[in-house]
Protein backbone atom coordinates (compact mmCIF):
# COMPACT_ATOMS: atom_id res chain seq x y z
CA UNK A 1 0.00 0.00 0.00
CA UNK A 2 1.66 3.68 -1.14
CA UNK A 3 2.04 5.89 1.30
CA UNK A 4 -0.69 8.41 -0.20
CA UNK A 5 -3.37 5.39 0.70
CA UNK A 6 -2.58 5.39 4.36
CA UNK A 7 -4.76 7.90 6.33
CA UNK A 8 -3.16 9.36 9.49
CA UNK A 9 -5.76 9.31 12.13
CA UNK A 10 -6.56 13.15 13.62
CA UNK A 11 -4.96 12.89 16.90
CA UNK A 12 -6.43 16.85 17.30
CA UNK A 13 -7.84 16.79 20.70
CA UNK A 14 -11.33 17.20 21.12
CA UNK A 15 -13.20 19.38 23.19
CA UNK A 16 -16.41 17.20 25.14
CA UNK A 17 -19.53 19.41 25.77
CA UNK A 18 -18.91 18.61 29.27
CA UNK A 19 -15.40 21.12 29.33
CA UNK A 20 -17.11 23.43 27.14
CA UNK A 21 -20.30 23.72 30.06
CA UNK A 22 -17.32 23.95 32.70
CA UNK A 23 -15.56 26.45 30.90
CA UNK A 24 -18.59 28.61 30.01
CA UNK A 25 -19.73 28.87 33.97
CA UNK A 26 -15.95 29.38 34.89
CA UNK A 27 -16.44 32.48 32.30
CA UNK A 28 -19.36 33.30 33.67
CA UNK A 29 -17.64 33.29 37.03
CA UNK A 30 -14.48 35.17 36.30
CA UNK A 31 -16.50 38.27 34.94
CA UNK A 32 -18.11 38.35 38.43
CA UNK A 33 -16.87 39.70 41.61
CA UNK A 34 -17.43 36.85 44.34
CA UNK A 35 -18.46 37.78 47.80
CA UNK A 36 -16.88 36.22 50.71
CA UNK A 37 -17.67 36.23 54.45
CA UNK A 38 -20.48 37.04 56.45
CA UNK A 39 -23.79 35.12 57.61
CA UNK A 40 -24.32 33.85 54.15
CA UNK A 41 -20.66 32.64 53.56
CA UNK A 42 -22.13 28.99 54.04
CA UNK A 43 -25.16 29.36 52.01
CA UNK A 44 -22.54 30.91 49.07
CA UNK A 45 -19.97 27.92 49.00
CA UNK A 46 -22.92 25.27 48.78
CA UNK A 47 -24.30 26.96 46.01
CA UNK A 48 -21.18 27.51 44.05
CA UNK A 49 -20.52 23.32 44.87
CA UNK A 50 -23.90 23.05 43.34
CA UNK A 51 -23.86 25.36 40.21
CA UNK A 52 -20.41 23.36 39.49
CA UNK A 53 -22.34 20.19 39.38
CA UNK A 54 -25.42 21.15 37.54
CA UNK A 55 -23.41 23.71 34.80
CA UNK A 56 -25.70 26.42 32.86
CA UNK A 57 -28.63 25.50 31.23
CA UNK A 58 -28.50 24.71 27.25
CA UNK A 59 -31.37 24.86 24.50
CA UNK A 60 -31.75 21.27 25.00
CA UNK A 61 -32.93 21.28 28.75
CA UNK A 62 -36.38 20.64 28.94
CA UNK A 63 -37.42 23.72 30.74
CA UNK A 64 -35.69 26.18 28.11
CA UNK A 65 -36.64 24.64 25.03
CA UNK A 66 -38.84 27.38 24.20
CA UNK A 67 -35.97 30.31 25.58
CA UNK A 68 -32.76 30.70 24.74
CA UNK A 69 -30.24 30.74 27.56
CA UNK A 70 -27.37 31.63 25.71
CA UNK A 71 -27.71 35.60 26.09
CA UNK A 72 -27.77 34.64 30.46
CA UNK A 73 -25.06 32.27 29.91
CA UNK A 74 -22.54 35.06 28.56
CA UNK A 75 -19.70 36.36 30.74
CA UNK A 76 -21.10 39.88 30.24
CA UNK A 77 -24.18 41.86 28.74
CA UNK A 78 -23.88 44.05 25.85
CA UNK A 79 -24.13 47.82 27.33
CA UNK A 80 -27.78 49.67 26.81
CA UNK A 81 -27.98 53.71 26.43
CA UNK A 82 -29.02 55.37 29.28
CA UNK A 83 -32.32 56.95 28.35
CA UNK A 84 -32.35 60.50 29.61
CA UNK A 85 -35.98 60.24 30.76
CA UNK A 86 -38.57 57.75 31.40
CA UNK A 87 -41.44 57.58 28.37
CA UNK A 88 -43.98 57.38 31.80
CA UNK A 89 -43.55 59.02 35.14
CA UNK A 90 -42.99 56.33 38.37
CA UNK A 91 -45.52 54.15 38.91
CA UNK A 92 -46.53 54.67 42.65
CA UNK A 93 -45.07 57.89 43.46
CA UNK A 94 -48.42 59.99 45.40
CA UNK A 95 -48.30 56.91 47.76
CA UNK A 96 -47.52 56.94 51.11
CA UNK A 97 -45.08 54.50 51.20
CA UNK A 98 -41.05 53.93 52.56
CA UNK A 99 -39.00 54.15 49.59
CA UNK A 100 -35.54 51.92 49.40
CA UNK A 101 -33.57 52.72 46.09
CA UNK A 102 -30.56 50.61 44.53
CA UNK A 103 -28.43 51.93 41.53
CA UNK A 104 -27.33 49.39 39.55
CA UNK A 105 -28.22 46.56 42.27
CA UNK A 106 -26.28 48.49 45.42
CA UNK A 107 -28.78 50.09 47.93
CA UNK A 108 -28.46 53.92 47.88
CA UNK A 109 -28.99 55.16 51.48
CA UNK A 110 -28.38 58.94 50.34
CA UNK A 111 -31.34 58.72 47.85
CA UNK A 112 -33.84 56.01 50.23
CA UNK A 113 -36.07 57.09 53.59
CA UNK A 114 -35.03 56.14 56.92
CA UNK A 115 -35.42 52.24 57.21
CA UNK A 116 -37.05 52.74 60.67
CA UNK A 117 -41.09 51.60 60.59
CA UNK A 118 -43.33 50.03 63.30
CA UNK A 119 -43.93 46.29 62.51
CA UNK A 120 -41.20 45.96 60.25
CA UNK A 121 -37.13 45.44 60.55
CA UNK A 122 -35.37 45.96 57.17
CA UNK A 123 -31.53 45.63 56.69
CA UNK A 124 -29.51 45.62 53.00
CA UNK A 125 -28.17 41.95 51.56
CA UNK A 126 -24.21 43.53 51.71
CA UNK A 127 -24.64 45.51 55.13
CA UNK A 128 -26.03 42.51 56.95
CA UNK A 129 -23.49 40.13 55.17
CA UNK A 130 -20.62 42.25 57.04
CA UNK A 131 -22.08 39.91 60.53
CA UNK A 132 -21.28 36.38 61.25
CA UNK A 133 -24.77 35.74 62.04
CA UNK A 134 -28.43 37.15 61.01
CA UNK A 135 -32.20 35.93 61.02
CA UNK A 136 -31.98 35.69 57.30
CA UNK A 137 -29.59 33.19 57.60
CA UNK A 138 -32.34 30.55 58.07
CA UNK A 139 -34.23 31.85 54.99
CA UNK A 140 -30.91 32.74 52.73
CA UNK A 141 -30.30 30.06 49.74
CA UNK A 142 -32.93 27.29 51.84
CA UNK A 143 -35.92 28.05 49.89
CA UNK A 144 -33.42 28.65 46.70
CA UNK A 145 -31.95 25.29 47.30
CA UNK A 146 -35.34 23.30 47.94
CA UNK A 147 -36.99 24.59 44.56
CA UNK A 148 -34.55 22.86 42.47
CA UNK A 149 -36.14 19.77 42.64
CA UNK A 150 -37.48 18.63 40.71
CA UNK A 151 -36.45 20.99 38.09
CA UNK A 152 -33.26 22.65 37.90
CA UNK A 153 -32.46 26.27 38.10
CA UNK A 154 -29.29 27.31 37.67
CA UNK A 155 -29.59 31.10 37.20
CA UNK A 156 -31.04 31.18 40.80
CA UNK A 157 -28.20 28.63 42.52
CA UNK A 158 -25.79 31.31 40.89
CA UNK A 159 -27.42 34.03 41.68
CA UNK A 160 -27.89 32.90 46.05
CA UNK A 161 -23.39 32.58 45.02
CA UNK A 162 -22.89 35.84 43.73
CA UNK A 163 -25.50 38.40 44.61
CA UNK A 164 -23.78 41.49 46.32
CA UNK A 165 -27.25 43.08 48.11
CA UNK A 166 -30.70 42.84 47.94
CA UNK A 167 -32.65 43.99 51.02
CA UNK A 168 -33.72 41.70 53.90
CA UNK A 169 -37.15 42.20 55.56
CA UNK A 170 -38.71 40.54 58.56
CA UNK A 171 -42.49 41.77 59.35
CA UNK A 172 -43.77 41.71 62.98
CA UNK A 173 -46.89 43.00 62.19
CA UNK A 174 -48.93 45.53 60.11
CA UNK A 175 -46.44 48.38 59.18
CA UNK A 176 -48.65 51.65 58.20
CA UNK A 177 -47.43 52.26 54.86
CA UNK A 178 -46.00 49.90 51.65
CA UNK A 179 -42.29 49.49 51.05
CA UNK A 180 -41.44 50.63 47.85
CA UNK A 181 -37.95 49.09 45.91
CA UNK A 182 -36.86 51.89 43.21
CA UNK A 183 -34.24 50.26 41.11
CA UNK A 184 -32.14 52.89 39.02
CA UNK A 185 -29.20 52.99 36.35
CA UNK A 186 -25.92 54.71 36.43
CA UNK A 187 -23.68 52.11 33.67
CA UNK A 188 -24.69 51.04 30.83
CA UNK A 189 -23.00 47.92 30.91
CA UNK A 190 -24.71 47.10 34.74
CA UNK A 191 -24.80 43.24 35.06
CA UNK A 192 -27.24 43.46 38.23
CA UNK A 193 -27.36 40.18 40.50
CA UNK A 194 -29.31 41.19 43.96
CA UNK A 195 -31.00 38.63 46.57
CA UNK A 196 -34.16 39.94 48.44
CA UNK A 197 -35.21 37.62 51.57
CA UNK A 198 -38.83 38.76 53.17
CA UNK A 199 -39.68 36.89 56.38
CA UNK A 200 -43.51 37.54 57.39
CA UNK A 201 -44.09 36.47 60.74
CA UNK A 202 -47.29 34.61 62.15
CA UNK A 203 -50.13 37.14 61.51
CA UNK A 204 -48.32 40.42 60.22
CA UNK A 205 -49.01 41.39 56.83
CA UNK A 206 -46.81 43.82 54.12
CA UNK A 207 -47.99 45.25 50.52
CA UNK A 208 -44.31 45.01 48.62
CA UNK A 209 -43.72 47.65 45.85
CA UNK A 210 -40.64 47.12 42.93
CA UNK A 211 -40.79 49.46 39.74
CA UNK A 212 -37.28 51.02 37.83
CA UNK A 213 -35.39 49.85 35.05
CA UNK A 214 -32.27 47.38 36.58
CA UNK A 215 -29.05 47.07 34.66
CA UNK A 216 -28.64 46.03 31.21
CA UNK A 217 -28.52 42.26 32.52
CA UNK A 218 -30.51 41.28 35.42
CA UNK A 219 -30.47 37.84 37.63
CA UNK A 220 -32.53 38.26 40.82
CA UNK A 221 -33.95 36.12 43.42
CA UNK A 222 -36.86 36.54 46.14
CA UNK A 223 -37.37 33.93 49.23
CA UNK A 224 -40.60 34.75 50.66
CA UNK A 225 -41.24 32.71 54.32
CA UNK A 226 -45.15 32.79 55.36
CA UNK A 227 -45.58 32.36 58.61
CA UNK A 228 -49.34 30.89 60.09
CA UNK A 229 -51.80 33.84 59.14
CA UNK A 230 -49.15 36.10 57.42
CA UNK A 231 -49.83 38.24 54.25
CA UNK A 232 -47.81 39.41 51.52
CA UNK A 233 -48.70 41.59 48.70
CA UNK A 234 -46.32 41.81 46.05
CA UNK A 235 -46.23 44.23 43.07
CA UNK A 236 -43.97 44.39 40.38
CA UNK A 237 -43.46 46.72 37.56
CA UNK A 238 -39.55 47.10 36.61
CA UNK A 239 -39.12 48.90 32.80
CA UNK A 240 -37.30 47.01 30.58
CA UNK A 241 -35.34 49.00 28.01
CA UNK A 242 -35.86 47.13 23.95
CA UNK A 243 -32.18 45.67 24.71
CA UNK A 244 -32.51 44.47 28.43
CA UNK A 245 -31.83 41.11 29.28
CA UNK A 246 -33.60 40.33 32.60
CA UNK A 247 -34.35 36.50 34.98
CA UNK A 248 -36.19 37.06 38.15
CA UNK A 249 -36.89 34.16 40.71
CA UNK A 250 -39.50 33.81 43.55
CA UNK A 251 -39.27 31.10 45.85
CA UNK A 252 -42.07 31.00 48.80
CA UNK A 253 -43.14 28.60 51.66
CA UNK A 254 -46.46 29.35 52.51
CA UNK A 255 -47.50 28.70 55.53
CA UNK A 256 -50.99 27.63 57.43
CA UNK A 257 -53.78 30.12 56.88
CA UNK A 258 -51.03 32.78 55.04
CA UNK A 259 -51.84 34.08 52.03
CA UNK A 260 -49.13 35.04 48.87
CA UNK A 261 -50.72 37.42 46.44
CA UNK A 262 -48.09 38.01 43.69
CA UNK A 263 -48.43 39.99 40.72
CA UNK A 264 -45.89 41.62 37.60
CA UNK A 265 -46.39 43.94 35.08
CA UNK A 266 -43.57 43.79 32.44
CA UNK A 267 -43.49 45.81 28.84
CA UNK A 268 -40.44 45.64 26.62
CA UNK A 269 -37.59 43.86 26.71
CA UNK A 270 -35.75 41.59 24.49
CA UNK A 271 -35.22 38.71 26.78
CA UNK A 272 -37.18 38.04 29.74
CA UNK A 273 -38.13 34.86 32.00
CA UNK A 274 -39.53 35.25 35.19
CA UNK A 275 -39.84 31.60 37.37
CA UNK A 276 -42.14 31.18 40.05
CA UNK A 277 -41.46 28.33 42.97
CA UNK A 278 -44.27 28.50 45.34
CA UNK A 279 -44.60 25.71 48.18
CA UNK A 280 -47.73 25.20 49.96
CA UNK A 281 -46.96 23.82 53.04
CA UNK A 282 -49.99 24.55 55.82
CA UNK A 283 -53.77 23.81 55.34
CA UNK A 284 -55.91 26.58 54.61
CA UNK A 285 -53.46 28.48 52.92
CA UNK A 286 -53.37 30.50 49.47
CA UNK A 287 -50.89 31.39 46.69
CA UNK A 288 -51.88 33.90 43.77
CA UNK A 289 -49.23 34.20 40.82
CA UNK A 290 -50.65 37.17 38.24
CA UNK A 291 -48.68 38.89 34.93
CA UNK A 292 -49.99 41.17 32.51
CA UNK A 293 -47.21 41.00 29.53
CA UNK A 294 -47.20 43.53 26.41
CA UNK A 295 -44.61 42.81 24.04
CA UNK A 296 -44.27 44.95 21.17
CA UNK A 297 -41.20 43.69 18.24
CA UNK A 298 -41.37 46.64 16.16
CA UNK A 299 -37.80 47.89 17.78
CA UNK A 300 -36.47 45.14 18.59
CA UNK A 301 -36.70 41.57 18.94
CA UNK A 302 -39.34 40.55 22.37
CA UNK A 303 -39.57 37.58 24.17
CA UNK A 304 -41.15 37.24 27.25
CA UNK A 305 -40.94 33.09 29.65
CA UNK A 306 -43.23 32.87 32.66
CA UNK A 307 -42.31 29.42 34.32
CA UNK A 308 -44.24 28.84 37.12
CA UNK A 309 -43.82 25.53 39.73
CA UNK A 310 -46.86 25.14 42.38
CA UNK A 311 -46.85 22.78 44.97
CA UNK A 312 -49.81 21.57 47.29
CA UNK A 313 -48.19 19.62 50.55
CA UNK A 314 -51.40 20.40 52.42
CA UNK A 315 -54.83 20.26 52.87
CA UNK A 316 -57.82 22.63 51.74
CA UNK A 317 -55.62 25.45 49.99
CA UNK A 318 -56.13 27.29 46.88
CA UNK A 319 -53.73 28.40 44.37
CA UNK A 320 -54.60 30.85 41.19
CA UNK A 321 -52.00 30.83 38.09
CA UNK A 322 -53.61 33.82 35.94
CA UNK A 323 -51.46 34.83 33.03
CA UNK A 324 -52.20 37.19 30.19
CA UNK A 325 -49.45 38.41 27.12
CA UNK A 326 -50.60 41.16 24.88
CA UNK A 327 -47.70 40.70 21.78
CA UNK A 328 -47.62 42.40 18.36
CA UNK A 329 -44.86 42.87 15.31
CA UNK A 330 -43.33 39.76 15.45
CA UNK A 331 -43.00 39.28 19.55
CA UNK A 332 -42.66 36.24 21.30
CA UNK A 333 -44.35 34.93 24.60
CA UNK A 334 -44.02 31.48 26.62
CA UNK A 335 -46.09 30.12 29.61
CA UNK A 336 -45.11 26.95 31.48
CA UNK A 337 -47.01 26.16 34.23
CA UNK A 338 -47.78 23.14 36.58
CA UNK A 339 -50.10 22.43 39.48
CA UNK A 340 -48.53 19.69 41.76
CA UNK A 341 -50.77 18.09 44.28
CA UNK A 342 -49.13 15.82 46.54
CA UNK A 343 -50.95 12.76 48.33
CA UNK A 344 -52.81 13.62 51.45
CA UNK A 345 -53.22 17.76 49.95
CA UNK A 346 -57.36 16.94 50.01
CA UNK A 347 -59.82 19.32 49.19
CA UNK A 348 -56.58 21.08 47.17
CA UNK A 349 -58.68 24.01 44.53
CA UNK A 350 -55.91 24.77 41.65
CA UNK A 351 -56.64 26.76 38.73
CA UNK A 352 -54.12 27.86 36.24
CA UNK A 353 -55.29 30.09 32.76
CA UNK A 354 -52.56 31.36 30.43
CA UNK A 355 -53.88 33.48 27.42
CA UNK A 356 -52.29 35.60 24.34
CA UNK A 357 -53.48 37.98 22.17
CA UNK A 358 -51.84 38.17 18.69
CA UNK A 359 -52.33 41.79 17.04
CA UNK A 360 -50.73 40.18 14.02
CA UNK A 361 -50.27 37.21 12.38
CA UNK A 362 -46.04 37.41 13.34
CA UNK A 363 -46.24 37.12 17.04
CA UNK A 364 -46.71 33.56 18.67
CA UNK A 365 -47.23 32.06 22.18
CA UNK A 366 -46.14 28.98 23.33
CA UNK A 367 -47.59 27.31 26.64
CA UNK A 368 -47.23 24.09 27.87
CA UNK A 369 -49.69 24.00 30.99
CA UNK A 370 -49.51 21.01 33.51
CA UNK A 371 -51.53 19.39 36.70
CA UNK A 372 -49.70 16.22 38.37
CA UNK A 373 -52.26 15.03 40.91
CA UNK A 374 -51.88 12.73 43.89
CA UNK A 375 -55.31 12.97 45.97
CA UNK A 376 -58.21 12.35 45.27
CA UNK A 377 -60.49 14.80 46.58
CA UNK A 378 -59.43 17.98 44.12
CA UNK A 379 -60.81 20.82 42.21
CA UNK A 380 -58.17 21.43 39.98
CA UNK A 381 -58.19 22.49 36.05
CA UNK A 382 -55.66 24.81 33.47
CA UNK A 383 -56.29 26.41 30.09
CA UNK A 384 -54.69 27.92 27.65
CA UNK A 385 -55.90 29.68 24.24
CA UNK A 386 -54.73 32.13 21.93
CA UNK A 387 -56.52 34.20 19.33
CA UNK A 388 -56.64 37.51 17.69
CA UNK A 389 -59.38 40.96 18.36
CA UNK A 390 -62.73 39.94 18.51
CA UNK A 391 -63.95 41.43 15.41
CA UNK A 392 -67.35 41.37 16.35
CA UNK A 393 -66.67 43.29 19.16
CA UNK A 394 -64.16 45.73 17.25
CA UNK A 395 -67.15 46.13 14.99
CA UNK A 396 -70.05 47.19 17.40
CA UNK A 397 -67.50 49.42 18.83
CA UNK A 398 -66.70 51.16 15.97
CA UNK A 399 -70.31 51.24 15.41
CA UNK A 400 -71.14 53.26 18.28
CA UNK A 401 -68.71 55.83 17.22
CA UNK A 402 -65.32 55.04 19.25
CA UNK A 403 -62.38 55.18 16.44
CA UNK A 404 -60.45 52.24 15.91
CA UNK A 405 -57.01 53.17 17.60
CA UNK A 406 -59.43 53.98 21.28
CA UNK A 407 -61.17 50.46 20.25
CA UNK A 408 -58.17 48.11 19.89
CA UNK A 409 -57.08 49.71 23.36
CA UNK A 410 -60.62 48.93 25.46
CA UNK A 411 -60.78 45.78 23.93
CA UNK A 412 -56.85 45.03 25.28
CA UNK A 413 -57.72 46.64 28.82
CA UNK A 414 -60.54 44.03 28.75
CA UNK A 415 -58.44 41.49 28.14
CA UNK A 416 -55.51 41.65 30.99
CA UNK A 417 -58.41 42.73 33.38
CA UNK A 418 -58.61 39.22 35.17
CA UNK A 419 -54.78 39.57 35.81
CA UNK A 420 -55.06 42.83 37.24
CA UNK A 421 -58.13 41.68 39.16
CA UNK A 422 -55.62 39.48 41.13
CA UNK A 423 -54.02 43.30 42.72
CA UNK A 424 -56.38 43.68 45.95
CA UNK A 425 -55.78 47.32 46.38
CA UNK A 426 -57.57 49.53 44.21
CA UNK A 427 -55.32 52.16 44.11
CA UNK A 428 -52.75 50.09 42.98
CA UNK A 429 -54.30 48.55 40.64
CA UNK A 430 -55.81 51.66 38.98
CA UNK A 431 -52.18 53.11 38.54
CA UNK A 432 -51.30 49.67 36.80
CA UNK A 433 -53.95 49.74 34.67
CA UNK A 434 -53.42 53.64 33.42
CA UNK A 435 -49.88 52.56 32.67
CA UNK A 436 -50.89 49.73 30.58
CA UNK A 437 -53.02 52.11 28.78
CA UNK A 438 -50.62 54.91 28.00
CA UNK A 439 -48.27 52.28 26.76
CA UNK A 440 -51.06 50.63 24.49
CA UNK A 441 -52.57 54.31 22.87
CA UNK A 442 -48.21 55.09 22.74
CA UNK A 443 -48.66 51.84 20.15
CA UNK A 444 -51.30 51.70 19.07
CA UNK A 445 -50.62 52.96 15.23
CA UNK A 446 -47.30 51.22 15.12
Amino acid sequence: MSEAAVKTKDVTPQISGAAKAADALQARLDAMTLPKGGFTAAARADALARLRDMGLPGPRDEYWRYTDPRPFNAPVPQPIPIEERAPDSPLFTDLDRLTLVFVDGAFDAASSDDLMLEGIEIDTLANADAQDSHWAADVYGKLETAGQNPVKRPFAVLNTATASDGVLIRVTGRPAKPVHIIHRRAREDADVSWHHVIRVEEGAELTLLETGMVGARSNSVIEVDLARGAKLHHITAKRAGHQKLGLSHLFARVGAEAQLKAFNLSVNGTLMRHEGVIDIVGDDAVAHIAAAVLGDGHVGPFHHDDTVFITHSAERCESRQVFKKVLKNGAEGVFQGKILVKPGAQKTDGYQISQALLLDERSQFLAKPELEIYADDVKCSHGSTTGAIDETALFYMRSRGVPYDRAIVFLVLSFLADALEEIEDETLRGQINDRLEAWLTRRAKQ
